[in-house]
């Protein structure tokens, strides 16, 4: 049976399990002053949620093209205790007026809060009315400006989280303190205004129109969202929920509507279904909006996309339509799990971007075109997770945040892929009706309120009716990955013994139960076929496999087969062996992607020469059949050509006659498959990233003028920008030539970002100091997406010597780029501009700036460490094909 609840909208971050809050307990915790930061304390929440409750804001908004808007914020609240002061948060703004209970009263503020006196506080209900005006943002957070060069119109989104929503009006900005949002906007005639709720009625006032908003039901701050412009509207009334779909007007042809629609509609009907709860909201709303820091937003009924992840000039991939597809139901998993019932403080962040993470997977899986999409999963995010899990920076799925600026410092592959994976294999643990029945009795129970982590895992235990606590423990407060291999023997064909032995690291001991399928292959008729398969619940160092004695004995073990666990696999010597040997003898193709998968990891650990992955790879990516495979295999070939070009220099005699083979190999694949466009793009995407001689080169430059065509390749506007970078990269002589022709030709925002990378990836010292500058100056009129784009550029893995000439300032300089940039500048600054050159030298040089690294902020050390390990691990990498 169905509950008809309202409300939805959830996090994209961080499993925090440490230190969990109590209710009562904001209650006896002594007062203690505010620090005068941007910052809001855990302590510094729990204070105010003790004591503030049955918040209701009243917005109004007048807004136009200028680079500042005004607003009045009028907060209504329930106050227990007036022995002390009370804050309220407002970001850099100009506080014009402020009335607390009827009274106007001079404003004590900061810049980053204002301080209510507690004489002019009462116990019960209080009123307070702020007047201000602010700058809009141009970073991504706040209330974002933006003009579109092409034809001058201004566009306004709002992104929150996970603290932002005082950059747009004056509130108590944390998400304990669920609040209904009443919102008046008084915006140009010709503009759209959308958020949670759907207008009540729009009024001409003057040469503007008012649009009234109905009150939301409750939501935490950073879940509300204002969307405002001259944006083009697509609607779709055919489903229970009226759908609508925004874009800016000079980007409305690379919109294709139909996609997003049915895509929507199949993840609203794969939800309800599964949670047994309606969709929480009365509409649907989605916007492409450019600058945007992420892939997208789950603002409650009202989510933000990226424009660069999502628009496309001509038909999109076969990929990409996937990825649309799964961010579409990540961010509606997000509207049950996130919005509906919220965590109390940030590090409950990590369940909401892991549950949508899992749960996108899943519904793009079962209501959609793309069956496949777990195996995608597989090779590219968990991917990731199983990389961060064994950095030095890797953490517990659940940590502690101390302040609100720490909120992002775990935000990884850890955050979203593992806490999904752990989930998929609890799934499998618990019976996939348990678990559903677990997650539908979270949501009814906890609707419109904050939830810890242990009210999730109490549901699910309920349901399954057992403990949970040791899993709760071993898996979410516990960092590192294991490993599992199969140990066996044979005699006369048959199995003799069989046990899983399972290890850790020393410095992460835990071992972890955890169900996985076994995987038993041989030979048949030239195939590598499975003859046997067994389901198994393994715990601690050693679980004996006495159902597999006397069966025939295999050629291949695969004890992840199907991929049901989170866990590393180290293949025993002959599965191995016959690994490398038959892997195109492989028919299933998610076994054959962790074959893969296997053999490009046995090269990152040190095991397996660079050089003989490669020659695997160039003996069999041709013949490779399967698309998602291609593009995981062509991924890891192209990590393997970086690693030769940083350690040997792209002018090596080795290096060139491997970069020569993979072009040669790309554009002989692509001119194969002409008939099937997907594969076609894929091989010519590669055979681009892969072009550095002049040949290859030259060819580029024919196609792109179009004196050489590929049948059914379309040389789109996105691709010539491709193409130019590409020329530009590698110093092509016409390349400077050819970006400002394109530029001419193409001028808009993505045109300009497009050049600005063509522009700074070119080899030349003198480009590189100037647009180094230009990023650590602070003093660029540069919007910081255009920045970005600059830093992404800078020094790509071939141009290690240019990268040298400045490595050394840039380390001396982080320290002061850290303490005079925001957390969103850094998290982009410190990840692609610490200087790591594949050298003795350079591990030793981040050695003495990891020393030193004190009095950097906590994220910005965490990349410092992980360059570090990577530097380290190209020289392991180099050494071992010495």
């Amino acid at each position: 049976m169905k509950l008809g609840i309202s409300t939805l909208v959830a996090l994209s971050l961080t499993l925090t399990a440490c230190a969990s809050k109590d209710d009562s307990a904001g209650e006896s915790l002594p007062y203690t002053p505010r620090a005068q930061a941007s910052y809001l304390t855990e302590h510094q929440a729990a204070l105010r949620s003790a004591r503030v409750s049955n918040v209701d804001y009243v917005l109004d908004f007048n807004l136009g093209t200028e680079e500042s808007f005004s607003a009045v914020s009028r907060v209504d609240f329930d106050l227990s205790d007036v022995s002390s002061p009370l804050t309220l948060d407002l970001n850099e703004a100009r506080v014009t007026k402020l009335v607390v209970n009827g009274k106007t009263v001079e404003a004590d503020y900061n810049q980053w809060f204002i301080t209510l006196s507690e004489q002019d506080l009462r116990l019960g209900r209080n009123s307070v009315s702020v007047s201000f005006e602010r700058k809009h943002s141009t970073d991504g957070e706040g209330l974002h400006r933006f003009k579109d060069p092409v034809d001058g119109k201004v566009y306004l989104y709002s992104h929150f989280e996970p603290a932002a929503a005082q950059q747009m009006f004056a509130l108590f900005d944390q998400p304990d303190l669920k609040a209904n949002f009443e919102m008046r906007v008084l915006a140009p005639n010709d503009w759209q205004v959308f958020t949670a709720m759907r207008e009540s009625r729009v009024e001409q006032v003057g040469e503007k129109k008012r649009w009234h908003f109905n009150t939301t039901l409750r939501l935490s701050p950073y879940n509300f969202s204002l969307h405002a412009g001259p944006y083009r509207e697509w609607r779709d009334n055919s489903g229970k929920y009226p759908l609508r779909l925004f874009a800016r007007q000079s980007v409305a042809k690379q919109v294709n509507p139909e996609d997003w629609f049915t895509y929507t509609h199949q993840g609203i009907a794969f939800f309800e279904d599964y949670y047994g709860i309606d969709y929480p909201f009365r509409k649907y709303d989605q916007v492409l909006v450019p600058d945007f820091l992420y892939g997208a937003m789950e603002n409650a009924a009202a989510i933000t996309f990226s424009e660069g992840s999502f628009l496309t000039n001509g038909e999109m991939s076969h990929s990409q339509k996937e990825n649309l597809a799964r961010v579409i139901m990540h961010e509606m998993a997000h509207q049950w799990f996130g919005n509906l019932v919220t965590m109390k403080w940030w590090n409950g962040l990590w369940l909401n971007e892991s549950f949508a993470a899992f749960m996108a997977t899943l519904a793009t899986a079962e209501a959609t075109e793309f069956t496949d999409v777990w195996r995608s999963f597989y090779a590219g995010g968990k991917q990731s997770a199983y990389r961060e899990d064994q950095r030095v920076t890797t953490h517990p799925i659940e940590v502690p945040i101390a302040t609100s600026d720490n909120a992002f410092d775990n935000i990884d592959a850890i955050t979203y892929s593992k806490g999904a994976s752990a989930l998929k294999q609890l799934g499998h643990l618990l019976g996939e009706e348990t678990f559903r029945r677990g997650i539908h009795n979270y949501l009814a129970k906890n609707a419109y309120q904050n939830a810890e982590l242990d009210d999730f895992i109490n549901a699910l235990a309920k349901a399954a009716d057992r403990n949970l606590d040791q899993w709760k423990q071993d898996w979410l407060y516990q960092a590192g990955v294991n490993t599992i291999r199969a140990d066996y023997q044979c005699r006369q064909g048959k199995i003799t013994a069989f046990a899983l032995r399972q290890s850790a690291p020393e410095d992460l001991p835990t071992l972890r139960e955890q169900r996985v399928q076994l995987g038993l292959f041989t030979s048949d008729n030239k195939q590598l076929k499975l003859s046997d398969k067994l389901a198994v619940t393994y715990k601690g160092a050693v679980t004996q496999v006495d159902e597999l004695i006397g069966r025939r004995c295999p050629e291949l073990v695969y004890p992840n087969y199907q991929d049901w666990g989170f866990v590393k696999v180290n293949l025993d010597e002959r599965s191995f062996n016959t690994a490398k040997q038959q892997l195109n003898q492989v028919t299933d193709p998610l076994l054959r992607s962790m074959l893969w998968q296997s053999l490009w990891d046995s090269v990152h650990d040190g095991q397996l020469p660079l050089t003989d992955y490669l020659e695997i790879a160039l003996l069999n990516i041709e013949q490779e059949s399967d698309y998602t495979i291609l593009g995981q295999v062509l991924s890891q070939v192209r990590q393997g050509k970086n690693y030769l070009n940083s350690i040997y220099g792209p002018e090596s005699s080795r290096v060139k006659a491997v970069g020569e083979q993979l072009e040669q190999l790309s554009w002989r694949a692509a001119l194969a498959n002409t008939g099937d466009r997907n594969k076609l793009r894929r091989w010519f995407h590669y055979y681009r990233v892969f072009a550095s001689s002049p040949r290859a080169l030259d060819n580029l430059l024919s196609l792109l003028q179009g004196k050489t065509a590929v049948d059914n390749l379309e040389i789109s506007q996105d691709m010539r920008w491709q193409i130019i970078s590409q020329l530009s990269r590698f110093g092509h002589g016409q390349a400077a030539e050819l970006i400002e022709q394109e530029l001419a030709r193409d001028n808009s925002d993505t045109g300009q970002k497009s050049a600005i990378y063509a522009r700074v990836i070119v080899p030349d010292a003198k480009v590189k100091a100037s647009w180094l500058e230009k990023i650590q100056s602070g003093n660029s009129d540069l919007p910081f997406s255009k920045l970005r784009t600059a830093m992404n550029a800078l020094y790509p893995g071939e141009q290690n010597q240019l990268a040298e000439l400045t490595a050394q300032q840039r380390l001396a300089t982080l320290a002061e780029m850290d303490k005079n940039n925001n957390p969103v500048f850094m998290r982009s600054y410190a990840a692609l501009l610490i200087p790591m050159t594949c050298t003795d030298a350079s591990v030793k040089r981040l050695d003495a700036a990891i020393e030193n690294a004190a009095a950097l902020s906590a994220g910005t050390q965490r990349r410092l460490l992980v360059a570090r390990q990577e530097d380290q691990r190209c020289l392991t990498i180099k050494n071992k094909m010495l």
